[in-house]
């Protein structure tokens, strides 16, 4: 027996392909801008790029109409499929190894970003979702965690647009700064890339640091910050738990409820991350996937600044700023602390 629903899903399909298209269309434009972009100015990479492209076109003219429909489906849709696809950068047996000698700084400086971010987010009276963007983004990798949480906790796009700005400003200054430290204290290239590692949040962010502090430290460190992106997988679920306690008082959590919580691109990610652990993919096969996994994300933020309000964003004021300042400094001071007492540094 055929049901109706089967029936006509290709026509369904087809239809919806047709509504998307432009606003899509729209921001893939904006990706491949933001891309040439990131190629001359590597340390910035796509990312923020494609949100700011976005940002101004918004406030150019803010694209309606039929142009609508694509720019959420890129904002939300092809954001979580982004999230799926950073699985393809992770080895968990790399992980296992490196997360061996990581894990100390890193779980000392995610603790310590969080919780600063919700209380100094608190004392400074930023809203709820904005501070714990900021705070998760600060305290794992930046646009790849907002893009996770951001489905789970609601964030509109104007939140994710400050949090994803005020995370990649301070990037910028870890850039510059961060050889200065590294070279200053005398450290190895191996401590190098373990303190960047754990306190620079972007990938290309991470890459520039490094590579301006030694050559030799730039694998490790990049090995290191992808190690760090599995922390999106407890936090998410952590986040989903708050969230329904939150919105159903008194509600017991069943099994099955606590299941449904568990967001579809979390699994794919922990999917794909064990499909390129336990499977021999060619070279060039993954290096396309990690590069549409990068495109992805910019279609996504692209997307994101479109539907972005600026006037949102002028009303949250300094405080965010400050708030991801705040947030920098104590990872970048924790980090350090916990190298030199476990003697890494």
């Amino acid at each position: 027996m055929e049901f109706s629903p089967v029936r006509t899903l290709p026509r369904r399909i087809a239809a919806r392909g047709v509504e998307v298209a432009p606003g899509a269309g729209l921001t893939v434009l904006i990706a491949l801008a933001a891309t040439g972009v990131s190629r001359v100015v590597p340390a910035v990479g796509s990312a923020l790029p494609a949100l700011i492209i976005g940002i101004v076109g918004s406030m150019i003219r803010r694209p309606g109409g039929r142009f609508a429909p694509g720019i959420g489906f890129s904002g939300k849709f092809v954001l979580q499929l982004a999230v799926v696809l950073l699985g393809v950068q992770l080895s968990l047996s790399s992980a296992l190894v490196v997360g061996v000698q990581s894990l100390p700084v890193m779980l000392s400086t995610l603790a310590v970003c969080l919780l600063a971010a919700w209380g100094a987010g608190r004392a400074l009276r930023i809203p709820r979702r904005e501070r714990t963007l900021i705070g998760v983004g600060t305290g794992i990798c930046g646009a790849s965690a907002i893009a996770a949480i951001s489905p789970i906790i609601g964030a509109a796009s104007s939140e994710i647009a400050y949090a994803v700005s005020t995370i990649f400003l301070f990037n910028a200054v870890a850039v510059l700064v961060f050889p200065l430290i590294g070279h200053a204290l005398g450290m190895s290239t191996h401590a190098f890339g373990l303190f960047a590692g754990t306190a620079v949040n972007d990938t290309s962010s991470v890459v520039a640091a490094a590579s301006l502090f030694a050559t030799s430290a730039l694998g490790f460190a990049v090995v290191v910050k992808l190690v760090r992106t599995l922390m999106i997988v407890p936090i998410s679920i952590t986040l989903a738990l708050v969230e329904h306690r939150r919105t159903n008082a008194g509600a017991p959590l069943t099994a099955r409820r606590l299941i449904g919580l568990i967001p579809w691109f979390l699994v794919g990610f922990l999917v794909v991350a064990t499909a390129n652990t336990l499977i021999a993919v060619p070279a060039d096969v993954h290096e396309g996937l990690v590069t549409a996994s990068v495109f992805l994300v910019a279609v996504a933020l692209g997307g994101i600044g479109l539907s972005t309000d600026v006037g949102a964003i002028r009303r949250a004021g300094w405080r965010p700023l400050v708030l991801g300042a705040v947030l920098s400094t104590l990872v970048t001071v924790t980090s350090l602390g916990v190298l030199a007492i476990t003697g890494q540094l």
